[in-house]
């Protein structure tokens, strides 16, 4: 982006549901944003009434260089549905998303757009700060992340409160799968199919405070955790191409039997992990958890007061 050209527009999508504090937080950070060009941020209703969305004084609607707008999920219900009701409500030059219990750093913006002027560069992220019970922790990308890298690991600073990208790209990488069991990870997904058109870039900065804690809407969803990574190896033969990686996702799949007290296929699950990569620690921690020697919430939540996931 150069001195003489105008700031491209960027659209924010912000799915919600039942988090009305968390949401005046994030809709406030992201109209706050230092960027010179236009920002709108679009907040849908997910399976609630969008006139209980209470966002008064945060922003004057639709007038100035910030607009702010509340629709209702009129796709699938759910976090694809309501990302893709957001995009498709708007016609930005660059789309963003934030979700409605984070909060982006006044500069996040600005940050992404000079990284998105670059010819070579479609899809943006940065850095995030983990928040969860009483601590912080920093998790930083690399600067350039390619498909390969993205099979072997799902690099968790890639969060989708960070992911900023051009409209152009959406078009040829298309919509948030909505097929996806419960929307999970769906933003795997969508990383994986940007990275087959080039890396995906990154600020190597904490430009977004993530807030983890225990009404988190997966924290224990385990069966529809367990269906979702199912169906992404069957999406992405790439997937079956890095025998680590692959162990990675099966690793999570027992886990998530085992935590939802499936513990036979738990038990098979763990083996096939441990058979393509033995140093797999999330099948060892599977089998502990299937065999009861490990409760399944005190290892997430010892994951999470790290910074991590399972």
């Amino acid at each position: 982006m150069t001195s003489a050209a105008p700031a491209p527009s960027v659209a924010v999508v912000v799915p919600t549901r039942s988090r009305p504090e968390e949401l005046r937080r994030a809709v406030a950070a992201i109209l706050g944003q230092s960027y010179p060009g236009e920002v709108e941020c679009v907040v849908v209703a997910d399976q609630c009434d969008p006139a209980g969305v209470d966002l008064a004084g945060l922003g004057p609607p639709g007038t100035g260089s910030r607009r702010l707008r509340v629709l209702a999920n009129d796709r699938t219900p759910g976090l694809a549905g309501a990302r893709n009701t957001g995009m498709l409500a708007t016609s930005s030059e660059l789309i963003a998303f934030c979700d409605d219990d984070d909060e982006w750093r006044p500069g996040k913006l600005a940050a992404q757009a000079e990284l998105l002027a670059r010819p070579a560069s479609g899809f943006a992220a940065t850095g995030i700060r983990v928040r969860y019970a009483g601590r912080a922790v920093d998790r930083i990308p690399p600067p350039a992340v390619g498909l390969a890298d993205l099979v072997r690991d799902r690099i968790t600073a890639l969060h989708p409160s960070t992911f900023c990208l051009r409209r152009a790209v959406l078009e040829r990488i298309g919509l948030v799968d909505e097929r996806l069991p419960a929307s999970y990870a769906e933003d795997y997904d969508w990383l994986l199919r940007a990275a087959r058109l080039g890396p995906v870039v990154a600020v190597t900065e904490p430009l977004v405070e993530v807030h983890w804690h225990a009404q988190s809407y997966f924290a224990s969803r385990w069966e529809s955790i367990a269906q979702a990574l199912g169906y992404l190896l069957d999406k992405h033969p790439e997937l079956h191409g890095d025998r680590a990686g692959l162990a990675r996702i099966q690793g999570q799949i027992a886990f998530a039997q085992a935590a939802g007290a499936r513990r036979p296929a738990a038990f098979a699950t763990s083996w096939r992990a441990i058979r393509n990569n033995p140093a797999e620690r999330r099948a060892y921690l599977a089998l502990a958890v299937a065999a009861g020697v490990l409760p399944a919430g005190a290892v997430v939540r010892a994951a999470n007061r790290r910074g991590r996931g399972i």
